[in-house]
């Protein structure tokens, strides 16, 4: 495809998006609420910890309830590519999956609550996807696909799960988006797609030889003028160390023909790298989720959560810019951030941030910004 002219592409980066279990239950076709943890049964249960922190959650909300402030903020900065980490099954079976304390499922006719948010590409390559079973999954497809939706990271076999997710871009070229899940997020082996089994892009590890395949998969598909985005579901929920099979894989992606990384699976941002002036994203943090009356980790703030708004050189990869807005989880839905949260959040990804060469600057009304050290 030929380029129309030159010019920087936008891009909508966000961690993960979990409209299943109690966001479920707030929405006009609540699922079945049953769980089966350790000591909640009922998903209704997280709606009445969300209520007990920040006041009632007059229900049924409308689908789009849940992104809040950032549908303005996202039609405001008009990206050319949405990509989001959806980490729920869309379906109604019962197939809860074995040897897992918690499980995401959304009802299917609650799906316009996803399409709310305009999402290009919904990164499946997660550790709750497959949370009831090749059914759910593959439920989870089918009402992608009636949505009109587009998916990465997870297909009915292993060829499809490794498929990239291409979104054409205004100016010409193509945002290619690429995805694979780690086992240090949780992920069980046996979710593998295989050649006629469903599962995901599983990467076995993080060694040179999985990068070299990952690689391979992008050279087939690349074309001049693409953007690349290597998606990944990797390392633990808590905490801003990132260990260094996390950075060498990241820097083998970034040397061959990736353009941009993208992490996500920790509840709370992580450190940001300008690695050979293209973006590595440890961590995006949650997006959209039930979690905000469940007591622990209040040191991470996971109320705070980050829209990502890189602007890449299409020729190059080059990061030519990066915006981040900040926003705060109450009530299900997502609200503006300024003042005193907003310096805590650039406070905590400067300092976290500046070992791998990148600054965080903080502009006026709350926004943040990338500085190069």
């Amino acid at each position: 495809m030929s380029r129309l002219s030159a010019g920087p592409v936008t891009l909508f980066l966000c961690g993960d998006v979990m409209p299943g279990r109690g966001v479920d239950q707030v929405l006009p076709h609540p699922g079945d609420p049953s769980l089966r943890e350790a000591y909640v049964r009922d998903a209704r249960t997280y709606v009445q910890a969300a209520e007990a922190v920040n006041g009632r959650i007059g229900r049924p909300v409308r689908f789009s309830w849940p992104w809040g402030v950032a549908r303005r903020v996202l039609a405001e900065t008009a990206p050319e590519a949405r990509v989001i980490n959806l980490e729920t099954g869309i379906t109604r079976s019962a197939e809860f999956a074995p040897n897992k304390g918690v499980h995401y499922r959304m009802s299917p006719g609650n799906v316009r609550c996803v399409t709310a948010g305009r999402p290009d590409v919904c990164v499946l390559a997660n550790n709750h996807v497959l949370d009831f079973g090749h059914r759910g999954l593959e439920d989870t497809l089918a009402a992608l696909s009636g949505a009109g939706l587009h998916w990465a990271g997870a297909g009915r076999d292993v060829g499809e799960s490794r498929q990239p997710a291409i979104v054409p871009a205004k100016r010409g070229g193509r945002v290619v988006v690429f995805a694979g899940g780690v086992p240090s997020s949780g992920i069980p082996a046996n979710w593998a797609a295989g050649v006629e089994r469903p599962g995901i892009h599983v990467l076995p590890d993080l060694s040179e030889a999985t990068a070299t395949a990952f690689l391979e998969q992008v050279r087939a598909v690349k074309q001049p003028g693409d953007i690349v985005i290597a998606s990944l579901h990797w390392g633990t929920n808590w905490g801003y160390h990132v260990s260094d099979d996390e950075i060498g894989f990241a820097h083998r992606l970034l040397d061959g023909d990736v353009d941009v990384v993208h992490g996500h699976s920790s509840h709370h941002p992580r450190p940001i790298e300008m690695y050979r002036d293209k973006l590595v994203l440890y961590g995006c943090g949650d997006f959209i989720d039930d979690y905000e009356g469940i007591a622990g980790h209040e040191e991470y703030r996971d109320d705070l959560r980050l829209l990502y708004f890189p602007s890449v050189e299409p020729d190059t990869g080059s990061l030519l810019g990066l915006r981040m807005v900040p926003v705060q989880a109450r009530r299900m839905r997502l609200h503006p951030v300024a003042g005193p949260d907003a310096e805590w959040l650039h406070s905590v990804l400067a300092r976290i941030s500046r070992p791998f060469g990148a600054g965080v600057g903080l502009e006026p009304g709350g926004t943040l910004v990338l500085r190069r050290d």
